[in-house]
């Protein structure tokens, strides 16, 4: 029984019904394809929707989750409990000169496109990043030596007990996967870019160019998180999987993609709990072998499905 329902319909106040998603499966919200129901969600596409609908949370003292588009999550089977707020009609982005201002749930992609656009340069690395900006903030996203930490000036977060503040870079405490977003549950609304003039040509090669490695090189056919697990210093955790032996290694619908051992697949109809359990086997084994720990890069939220 959703102990939510009443909450939920008080949320009308916030955003139109059609945005209030009941016992919604989080497998239709995540590039993995798998996660149980989320007792509610919620779409707002305005800041003012959002900040009332935190500040009802807030009151009920109703558990929140927030979320982009999904990419680099894995919910269990039991799905999440309360409020889970998907911020990616949130995508409003404006240039300023040489700056790029956008909101929580826009692409990473399209800003990279919007930056080619107008001739910036430092977006090269998010071409395909598939998350949103306010993940990327989150987890100080990154790829082919460029990260958000690069290029970020200034983010608008609302802190837990509910204060708006502007966040200089420095502010951030930005490190590898890692920000002051990530460990004082900060929720980011707002982020400002800045970027390096350049050529649209050398900036469309680059492009071009990571592309083309991103293809080649990662499981783009099958549903996953990305990069299943953190680098380990001093080592490349694709490597060390490949070196024990993991690669294309299945448990159930998971695997280890046998393109790039980095990545854990869902190739057939995989639960959050076969995926769950590869990881932790992977890490075993690594461990065993190599007395490495692999920490994962995923988010896993959520509560594991309840048994009869």
């Amino acid at each position: 029984m959703n102990q939510y329902l009443e909450f939920a319909k008080r949320l009308e106040a916030c955003l139109p019904q059609e945005k209030i998603l009941i016992d919604e499966p989080m497998k239709n919200h995540t590039n993995f394809k798998l996660g149980g129901p989320a007792d509610i969600m919620v779409l707002p596409s305005s800041q003012s929707e959002l900040e009332c609908i935190l500040s009802q949370a807030r009151q009920e003292d109703i558990p929140c989750f927030i979320i982009g588009n999904g990419s680099n999550l894995v919910v269990r089977d039991g799905g999440i409990r309360g409020l889970v707020i998907k911020l990616e009609q949130l995508n409003q982005i404006r240039v300023e000169g040489d700056c790029i201002i956008a909101d929580s749930g826009a692409e990473l992609k399209k800003l990279s496109d919007l930056a080619l656009t107008h001739h910036l340069s430092g977006l090269e690395f998010a071409c395909g990043i598939p998350g949103t900006l306010g993940g990327a903030v989150f987890m100080n996203a990154g790829a082919y030596d460029g990260e958000m930490s690069h290029v970020l000036e200034s983010v608008t977060i609302v802190t837990p007990q509910g204060e708006k503040q502007v966040l200089t870079r420095d502010e951030l405490e930005l490190g590898y996967r890692t920000s002051r977003v990530k460990t004082r549950g900060d929720i980011v609304i707002q982020a400002r870019m800045k970027l390096t003039p350049g050529s649209y040509d050398s900036i469309q090669a680059r492009i071009a160019d990571l592309t083309k490695k991103r293809e080649d090189k990662q499981p783009l056919e099958y549903p996953s998180a990305g990069s299943t697990f953190k680098r380990p210093v001093g080592h490349y955790a694709g490597k060390l999987i490949q070196d024990a032996g993991l690669k294309g290694y299945e448990h159930n619908g998971a695997a280890v993609s046998d393109k790039h051992s980095g990545f854990i697949i869902n190739k057939n109809n995989a639960t959050a709990q076969d995926v769950l359990e590869l990881i932790a086997f992977v890490q075993k084994t690594v461990r065993d072998l190599y007395e490495i720990q692999l920490d994962p890069e995923v988010l896993i939220v959520g509560e594991d499905l309840k048994q009869n």
